[in-house]
């Protein structure tokens, strides 16, 4: 099991579902993937959403790790109906023990739901150098939990193997 407690930083997407920072200080996710992203390589569907304050959403989605790539869409759900969704990906490196996101494309709406203010649409592209997001990550087996600094997390399972 890989585990880690490090800080997320980014507003956008999964940051800004989280209340995270940017942290310009890390370094940038340009360069290749160490060995420990096969750990990550395939996709993952989305599973629950945790807020710090102990309210719990299901979601629906999948993340993709790629060879030094990420994309994401997920729905948070209220029952059987979307309310807050977020597409969005770039690069990533991860080192066994800090999964650092770069957000290169960014496109996400919320409406207000338990423990969530609503979000405005927002949209955003980039060529390179975007905001970066070093985040905290569990993987045992199958099981991904992203979590960040605000205390809030996000767990996935695998849904499929990739791109070895």
């Amino acid at each position: 099991m890989l585990r880690s407690s490090l800080l997320l930083g980014s507003s956008l997407g999964l940051a800004g579902l989280a209340g995270g920072l940017i942290d310009p200080a890390a370094p940038r996710a340009d360069g290749p993937t160490a060995p420990q992203a096969d750990a990550l390589a395939g996709a993952w569907a989305a599973d629950e959403y945790v807020l710090a304050s102990g309210a719990r959403h299901p979601v629906r989605g999948r993340i993709i790790f790629t060879d030094g790539e990420w994309q994401v869409l997920f729905f948070v759900m209220d029952g059987d109906e979307p309310r807050r969704g977020s597409g969005e990906g770039g690069r990533y490196t991860f080192d066994g023990e800090t999964l650092t996101f770069e957000h290169l494309h960014h496109f996400s709406y919320g409406r207000t739901m338990a423990g969530l203010p609503a979000s405005p649409l927002a949209m955003t592209a980039r060529d390179g150098d975007g905001p970066l997001e070093p985040t905290g990550v569990e993987i045992d087996g199958d099981a991904l939990t992203l979590r960040f600094p605000s205390g809030n997390s996000m767990s996935f399972t695998r849904s499929s193997a990739c791109c070895p």
